[in-house]
């Protein structure tokens, strides 16, 4: 049975597990207009439906400063689809010193021929800071070769939590004398690399999880200016993947499990219910919130900064 089937079946366990748990609801816009360009940074401390997030922003790490960081560092990008070939690029075109790692033979082979290519194992060898982008069943199957590789002093990024919130799944567990960070773009690679380009950036969520040489954060938000961010949303891994799981599994997904009328007979069972009123009414609360979040996070736009 493939790694990925495998991994496939799990998915309704993990579902079953956060369905029922208070989901953190963070902005998923992914424009800015700020990209690099902004003046005057600082922290800010921004409250989403009751949780307080810090807020960093691109010019707290001007380009100088996190090539001065880095400038030791070898970046290993391991996996070359959307994500990995626009934050390679982004990465190199800001002075980084980017290396890709790719199975030999696969669908983006041929793409990351030009760029550094490596084999996985090269790559993860070389590589000071290590930026898994393989898919999550790709993850699963390849970690032995990441363990062997995770020496103290390395850092380990991932772009989603998946793998190290369901290690019980993905056997995903990394040595504890390394620094774990995530930086995860809130939109496509390609767009990440459009707005790049265009001297604009995206928003995207930050974690730790694990901070051996207590610069793990400063690291970890260097990066992901590095790799085209804006703005960066403190969050933690679950946070991560609860909101992204909700996103892509119940909403871009669930339709294809109401397309056949079930979804419009299940509302008007509903409608029919003695506690109908009431349950409009919470469920117009949490909207409203929602409205509100948005209202805040467009406080951040350059335009509206006084």
């Amino acid at each position: 049975m493939s790694s990925s089937f495998t991994l496939a079946r799990s998915l309704p366990h993990a579902f079953q597990q956060f369905r029922h748990t208070k989901v953190t609801l963070r902005h998923f816009s992914i424009l800015s207009n700020s990209g690099p360009k902004i003046r005057n940074a600082k922290i800010q401390t921004l409250d989403f439906c009751g949780v307080k997030e810090k807020v960093y922003e691109s010019s707290d790490w001007p380009k100088e400063k996190y090539q001065n960081l880095f400038k030791n560092d070898t970046i290993a990008m391991i996996g070359y689809g959307s994500q990995g070939s626009a934050q390679s690029l982004n990465a190199r075109d800001n002075g980084l010193n980017v290396i890709v790692g790719v199975r030999e033979g696969g669908k983006s082979w041929n793409e990351a021929i030009k760029d550094d290519l490596f084999s996985i194992n090269d790559a993860l060898a070389k590589g000071t800071i290590i930026n898994n982008l393989l898919s999550d069943a790709a993850q699963k199957e390849l970690w032995p070769q990441f363990i062997t590789h995770l020496k103290k002093g390395k850092t380990l990024c991932f772009c989603h939590g998946f793998s190290i919130i369901y290690k019980e799944y993905t056997n995903v567990i990394p040595p504890t004398d390394i620094d774990v960070v995530m930086i995860a773009p809130k939109g496509s690679g390609k767009t990440l690399r459009s707005l790049f380009l265009d001297g604009r950036g995206m928003n995207s969520s930050v974690a730790i999880f694990q901070d051996v040489t207590g610069e793990a954060m400063d690291k970890a938000v260097a990066f992901g200016v590095a790799i085209g961010s804006a703005y960066l949303y403190e969050t933690t891994f679950q946070r991560e993947v609860f909101a992204d799981l909700v996103g892509e599994r119940g909403v871009l997904l669930g339709a294809i499990q109401v397309a056949d009328g079930s979804e419009t007979r299940r509302v008007l069972e509903k409608n029919s219910s003695p506690t109908y009123a009431e349950d409009l009414e919470e469920e117009l609360k949490e909207i409203s919130e929602i409205w509100r979040t948005g209202k805040i996070v467009r406080k951040l736009r350059p335009e509206n900064k006084k």
